[in-house]
């Protein structure tokens, strides 16, 4: 007698036995038991994630918001979907704002009125706590009319266009800026260099015709762009500055503070206004591209 499919059964020797191993066909048999279970293991492991996609599928069509994300887009009527309707501008290129110390280094583009009234609009010079009345202002196109000793040489040597000088004065000291024009910094930190501060006092309301004139006085020359400037401080009375005259100096060092602030405010004046320029026409000529 044979058991099995065709023939008889061989051992793991290869040896033929008139008598079926029943060992070995109970392990036979277990193991295509696991096999079946298995596979429907695996079968319903499928048909697991074939319904998980049905359903993703579903919450994406219904329009629900996916896990870690936003909402989608809601479909139209004709199943595609609808684009937000927002406007759109045209891009513009706006340059890079302009350096306000171009604008007092070129007489090219510092072309904005420039007079004693335009250089010292206030009727006081603050600068910090400290605050000193508007006595006197002059200009001249003859810079040498407004100096004295070897700062007349330099300021005609150099190319001086022109020459402003204002005055203010409180508690008995008083202070003269001037302020020279040149066509180049070049020419303007030459001056300074030079060092010959010797600017004519401006008297007026208050300040005598003497002042400054035959006593030490403080005296103090710089520049920036093309401009030079200048101050000169002392007593109302007359008398000599000594180096314990701090209301001298106070005053002396607020004028130059005064002067250069003066100065770069008329470049920033001028930069603002050339900036708004360029805007306006980078917006123009994104209107007519859109």
């Amino acid at each position: 007698m044979s058991f099995g499919q065709g023939g008889p059964f061989d051992g793991p020797g290869g040896s033929f036995s008139s008598t079926p191993d029943w060992d070995a066909l109970a392990d036979e048999s277990e193991a295509r038991s696991r096999r079946k279970r298995w596979l429907w293991i695996g079968g319903g492991a499928l048909a697991a994630l074939a319904v998980a996609g049905i359903v993703a599928t579903a919450v994406i069509s219904s329009g629900g918001d996916t896990p870690g994300g936003g909402p989608t887009a809601a479909p139209s009527s004709s199943g595609r979907t609808v684009p937000d309707d927002k406007p759109s501008f045209p891009d513009v290129s706006v340059p890079p704002p302009p350096n306000p110390h171009d604008y007092i280094s070129d007489p090219k583009k510092d072309r904005a009125p420039l007079t004693p009234a335009t250089l010292f609009p206030q009727k006081s010079m603050v600068v910090g706590e400290h605050s000193y009345p508007l006595t006197e202002t002059a200009g001249t196109g003859d810079c040498t009319a407004g100096a004295q000793g070897a700062l007349v040489s330099s300021l005609s040597h150099n190319g001086c266009k022109q020459l402003l000088r204002a005055t203010y004065a409180k508690d008995g000291v008083a202070v003269t800026i001037g302020v020279a024009v040149f066509d180049s910094p070049a020419q303007a930190t030459k001056v300074m260099n030079e060092n010959r501060p010797n600017l004519m006092p401006l008297p007026g309301s208050g300040v005598p015709s003497g002042f400054c004139q035959g006593s030490k006085c403080q005296m103090t020359t710089n520049a920036t762009g093309r401009y030079a400037y200048f101050t000169i401080a002392g007593h109302l009375d007359g008398t000599d500055v000594t180096g314990s005259d701090a209301g001298v100096r106070q005053i002396s060092r607020d004028a130059g503070s005064y002067a250069f602030t003066r100065i770069a405010q008329r470049g920033k004046d001028q930069a603002a206004k050339a900036g708004e320029q360029q805007l306006k026409e980078a917006q123009e000529k994104a209107r007519r591209r859109s």
